[in-house]
């Protein structure tokens, strides 16, 4: 039997908008027993063909892969996704870049292929699968990439453990699933970075902040800059490059904050005027006495769903508080979400409340938000998930 989704009556309206989600309330039945990451066509109560996509258990119950219906989710359907991502790369002139080989293939819904992410770290791509549809298609995923790349790449990465939903029972594990990998610094407008895509955060590096970490090297010289929750010292290395008179990395990782200090003197030396402090960055900025001029506040998610939300917006507030009252006059803060669950206007609001609180003046000087290789798709705006300000502080 065909494997179908019913829709009840009038909840067509968002796919005929294209929106790619549909929610478990807009479902009047299911037919042919669809398991967890099949592939379903779905039907409005009137008996029409909608759309085609992966059926998974949760509140989204089906991510849309195409709206056609004589559009097969085949080999063919991979190869062609894949080349047309490949291709958005190649007009940002991303392709074989000789100053940045490492970018986002693949951003999910931003390029048709929901709960799907692809990073390319020079030779090696890394994947993670956001549902179980994408993680049982990794051996076509696989087969599409090695077609498209040809001798380019060298090894190809699953990082799905902490990413594919747990209560599907797939037992995922981090693995190479072609070649393998070794740790080959990687470029990014000329900047070398050592990459773990086997024990780093996400993929392995914050591709996501490469735009905004070429704003700071353009507003960083001379200035005494303080990176927290710095990872890996992406932002520290644009700085440094940018003539910073010296950078501090902090974070709460000693393994992020050893390789930010690897990554300072790959770049620079080991006289590069840079510190790598292992430290809490609530406790950290207590005490910093006016000390810098440039701030960078890159928080991990504070909100990773809705129901954090309120505890999200008061520890923005909080931060951004405790950072204005502690730059130097004149100073720059760089400040980011990266909570899908906080809008823009959210995200902006605990801002101004904890300028308010620091009872300084504050102006507006960029509003930053994703690069272009994290497309947006127009019908589902909640791929817009990076927010940013950069803030002058009288």
């Amino acid at each position: 039997m065909q494997k179908r989704l019913i829709l009840k009556r009038g909840k067509q309206e968002s796919l005929l908008r294209r929106h790619p989600w549909i929610f478990s309330g807009a479902v009047h039945h299911l037919e042919g027993n669809p398991a967890e990451g099949d592939v379903v066509d779905v039907w409005t109560a009137e008996g029409d063909f909608i759309a085609r996509g992966h059926y998974q258990i949760g509140s989204i119950t089906l991510r849309v892969l195409t709206f056609q219906a004589d559009e097969p989710i085949d080999r063919h359907w991979w190869q062609d996704r894949l080349q047309k991502a490949y291709a958005l790369r190649q007009t940002l002139g991303l392709i074989d870049n000789p100053r940045t080989n490492c970018y986002r293939l693949v951003h999910g819904e931003g390029d048709q292929m929901p709960g799907l992410v692809i990073d390319i770290y020079g030779s090696t791509a890394v994947l993670q699968c956001h549902s179980v549809g994408m993680y049982r298609s990794r051996d076509r995923i696989v087969e599409a990439l090695r077609q498209l790349y040809g001798d380019r790449l060298q090894a190809i990465y699953d990082k799905s453990s902490a990413t594919v939903p747990f209560k599907a029972g797939l037992h995922a594990r981090d693995q190479y699933l072609w070649g393998s990998g070794s740790e080959t610094p990687v470029l990014e407008n000329g900047n070398q970075f050592l990459v773990s895509w086997e024990e780093g955060q996400k993929t392995g590096f914050f591709i996501d902040q490469r735009d905004n970490r070429a704003l700071v090297g353009h507003y960083a010289q001379g200035r005494t800059v303080l990176n927290t929750f710095s990872y890996t010292g992406g932002f520290s290395i644009y700085a440094l490059q940018g003539g910073a008179r010296s950078v501090d990395s902090v974070d709460s990782s000693e393994t992020a904050t050893r390789l930010a200090a690897r990554n300072a003197t790959l770049n620079f030396g080991p006289e590069a005027p840079h510190r790598a402090i292992t430290a809490d960055v609530f406790d950290y900025l207590r005490n910093i006495d006016r000390s810098y001029d440039l701030i960078i506040l890159d928080p991990p998610a504070f909100a990773k769903h809705h129901k954090a939300l309120n505890n999200a917006l008061q520890g923005y507030k909080r931060l951004n508080a405790r950072a204005m009252q502690q730059i130097r006059p004149g100073g720059l803060l760089f400040t980011f979400s990266c909570s899908q669950a906080v809008s823009r206007e959210q995200f902006r609001m605990a801002v101004f409340s904890g300028a308010a609180i620091a009872g300084r003046n504050v102006r507006i000087l960029h509003q930053l938000t994703q690069p272009a290789d994290h497309p947006v798709n127009i019908y589902h705006p909640e791929g817009e998930y990076l927010k940013g300000l950069v803030l002058y502080v009288e």
